[in-house]
């Protein structure tokens, strides 16, 4: 009988390890590409547990016999029990388990006890609960977690003593077993667990000392376990699945509505700033305060190559019609290379900085570009860099922080392509340096039109 019970725990042991792995290589292939639905969806199921440790009958005892070493608080530290399991968690909480244990009860040398040697198997299969997601305190615990078990086990037990008349006689048993077992990740799939288990016997003839027990106990009997070990879980995760993080279907609707919003927003970026979303814009770097069409391009009706509203400019500030008409119309490129010019240096090309920063805010990027391209455009050219800052705090900070906006708009220009030697920083004009004074000091709005830098092309 004692063969065919470790034969049948052995068989059963190998069954389901066979069976989780061929599990493991079938749901590979299927691995998605969404990476939410991996996380929530492929925790590693399957564990394997193996420990040692010692245990002690508690009763029955017949006359004369005990486990305890009277002499000392806690007994002798020996090994007496051996464990291995294998755990199938149906949800990240609640899970099955079958394990198998050796448990040899012998008394302590010079103690005082009557000689006696007994030998348990016994095979159970038990409920599992991971508590620390049960109340919901896996990230107070972090590294640490702890389970709670408890089912049915099936057992026998032998006496190993010739000198009893049962010797090698085995009897069967079978009763409940609870546990509760700590556990402490070492490694993604590796942790160390600790178990403290009672099991309970109903049809208990023999005592733990290898006799029949006295009548009155009644076919009862109970042992205590304290066990340390090793769990290792396996599966398509890379962390262990009493601990790997698991996201909940409405998360996962909430991840996905969110993705869908930033696609929308980034949809409805518009990098020019011409009130046309970047999906819709054909011209993305129109000139801004340029009005443009639906599709974000600069209205030019009579289809010169020059929009509208820079023909207006010229048209108003040039008295020599002659050359007007000859830029609108593109017959000289010089002209035009002019007029880019002259409202370069007039400051109609600029960029703006937010309070107290030297990195050009994201609008700016419009004038900053329009430079870029003039600069690739007319290679013989060089620019001058004028940075401002308005009159808000110290003069000798505010001096210093227009020279930086300076620099840091010359860096973006360098690190675009330009030669260093094609650009100058310096100073604003004043006696004040690069503290613009123009406009009213309590108006927000109207100091950040003088947190600027401005260009003049040579």
């Amino acid at each position: 009988m004692k063969k065919s019970l470790l034969l049948l725990s052995i068989s059963l042991f190998a069954i389901t390890t066979t069976i989780a792995q061929n599990k493991v290589k079938k749901e590979t292939p299927k691995k998605e590409v969404n990476d939410a639905a991996i996380k929530s969806n492929t925790f590693n199921r399957w564990t394997i547990e193996v420990s040692a440790g010692r245990s002690k009958g508690i009763k029955p005892y017949n006359v004369g016999y005990f486990a305890s070493d009277p002499r000392t608080y806690l007994g002798k530290l020996s090994f007496n029990s051996y464990n291995a399991g294998v755990r199938y968690m149906f949800s990240p909480k609640f899970g099955l388990k079958l394990d198998f244990s050796s448990d040899l009860f012998e008394n302590v040398k010079g103690a005082g006890s009557k000689e006696f040697k007994t030998q348990q198997y016994r095979v159970g299969i038990q409920g599992v609960v991971n508590a620390s997601r049960l109340f919901d305190i896996e990230k107070e615990l972090g590294r640490f977690n702890f389970l709670v078990h408890g089912g049915l086990q099936v057992g026998q037990i032998t006496p190993k003593l010739k000198s009893f008349s049962n010797y090698n006689r085995t009897e069967d048993n079978g009763g409940v077993i609870f546990g509760i077992s700590p556990e402490f990740r070492v490694f993604n799939n590796f942790s160390i667990i600790a178990d403290y288990s009672m099991v309970y016997n109903y049809r208990q003839h023999y005592a733990w000392d290898g006799n029949y027990a006295p009548e009155e106990n009644n076919l009862y009997g109970q042992m205590i376990s304290a066990t340390i070990g090793l769990t290792y879980s396996f599966g398509e995760n890379n962390m262990h699945g009493d601990w790997a993080t698991i996201i909940s279907k409405e998360m996962l609707a909430v991840e996905a509505l969110d993705k869908k919003v930033g696609d929308i927003e980034k949809l409805m970026d518009d990098s020019d700033k011409d009130g046309v979303p970047d999906y819709l814009d054909v011209e993305n770097n129109s000139i801004a305060g340029v009005a443009v069409d639906t599709k974000g391009r600069m209205v030019d009706v009579n289809k010169n190559g020059v929009p509208d509203e820079l023909e207006k400019y010229l048209a108003n500030n040039y008295s020599d019609k002659t050359e007007t008409n000859t830029i609108i119309e593109g017959a000289k490129s010089e002209s035009k290379s002019e007029l880019i010019k002259d409202l370069v240096n007039k400051g109609y090309v600029a960029a703006y900085f937010e309070f107290n920063a030297v990195k050009p805010t994201s609008m700016s990027s419009d004038g900053i570009g329009f430079i870029l391209n003039y600069l690739r455009a007319n290679p013989t050219s060089s620019v001058d860099i004028i940075g401002y800052a308005d009159e808000i705090g110290n003069s000798a900070y505010n001096i210093k922080l227009a020279n930086n906006r300076s620099k840091a708009v010359k860096d973006i220009l360098i690190k675009s392509g330009v030669n260093p030697y094609r650009l100058n920083v310096i100073p604003g004009a004043g006696s004040d340096r690069g503290i613009d004074k123009s406009v009213d000091p309590k108006s927000p709005e109207a100091r950040r039109l003088v947190r600027k830098v401005v260009f003049q092309i040579k």
